[in-house]
């Protein structure tokens, strides 16, 4: 029998790393969040829940309303555009498969914020696509394609897309064909064998990218803040404002806490909702 005592030991080094980063810190958060800020933004050790009474403040509430909203039409998008090209790139040969994901992740070689910031460059009034546009006689004045909405989520969609490409990709490739190629014996057309046999058979794919780009959206600050300017204010542009402008440190922690709770509660919700489904298939 197996001594069960060096398997546990080989975890050690993991658990002390997410206790110093992780653990830790969060537990430094929690206790910030119940303390008071100074007069001159130095924090007072003092308990207080009036930080977190704060948040019932309509203005928060909306911007709390306008995160999630992001975040789950970021989310979605990314599932659009990541699905059909993750697709594509499983029915490749393997030597092009190589290829075309050393393009998807050559942006996560780049500077996220210089990355940012070449979106400005071509969306601005001045930018790449407004000049190519009134060159070609197409438009007489700039388009407004910058510090809107619609710019806030092209950076999202853009920065967040490959981490759902990436599991879906792995998906597929692990996805047994022989069921598919039985589907199509059997006279299933390409919409209906990918709709009751590709899709289900790679849905925990489709599961880790959401969850992958809903959490890294949630708190998203610098996309919001290069490419929507004063126009969008998202919880993490606040939270940013509180530590590092407003010197409010324990309200922005509170603001943090309610944050991950929420974002917690909707993944958890996303999960029994996922369950539920597949117990449905499963008894159908």
């Amino acid at each position: 029998m197996l001594n069960k005592k060096p398997t546990k030991l080989l975890a050690l080094p993991a658990l002390l790393w997410l206790g110093a980063l992780f653990v830790l810190p969060m537990l430094l958060i929690v206790m910030l969040s119940f303390w008071k800020r100074g007069t001159y933004g130095q924090v007072v050790y003092e308990f207080t829940a009036n930080n977190y009474i704060r948040i019932v403040d309509p203005l928060y509430g909306q911007i709390f309303w306008d995160t999630f909203v992001v975040a789950i039409l970021t989310t979605v998008l990314s599932i659009l555009f990541g699905y059909p090209l993750s697709y594509y790139i499983s029915r490749l040969e393997r030597s092009k498969q190589q290829i075309w994901l050393l393009l998807v992740m050559i942006p996560f070689w780049i500077n996220f914020l210089v990355r940012s910031y070449a979106w400005v460059i071509i969306l601005r009034s001045q930018g790449v696509v407004n000049t190519i546009l009134q060159s070609l006689g197409i438009i007489s004045e700039p388009l407004p394609l910058l510090y809107n909405s619609g710019s806030v989520m092209l950076g999202m969609v853009y920065t967040l897309v490959p981490f759902m490409v990436l599991p879906i990709y792995v998906s597929l490739e692990q996805m047994d064909r022989r069921k598919l190629e039985a589907a199509y014996d059997l006279g299933a057309t390409p919409w209906k064998a990918f709709w009751h046999v590709t899709l289900p058979m790679t849905k925990s794919g489709v599961v880790t990218g959401s969850i992958l780009v809903f959490v890294s959206s949630i708190g998203m600050f610098v996309v919001p803040d290069v490419m929507g300017g004063a126009k969008s204010a998202l919880m993490g542009n606040v939270i940013q404002n509180q530590f590092l402008s407003a010197r409010d440190w324990p309200f922005g922690s509170a603001l943090s806490i309610v944050l991950m709770l929420l974002s917690m509660l909707l993944i958890l919700l996303f999960f029994k909702a996922t369950k539920a489904s597949e117990k449905k298939e499963g008894t159908a």
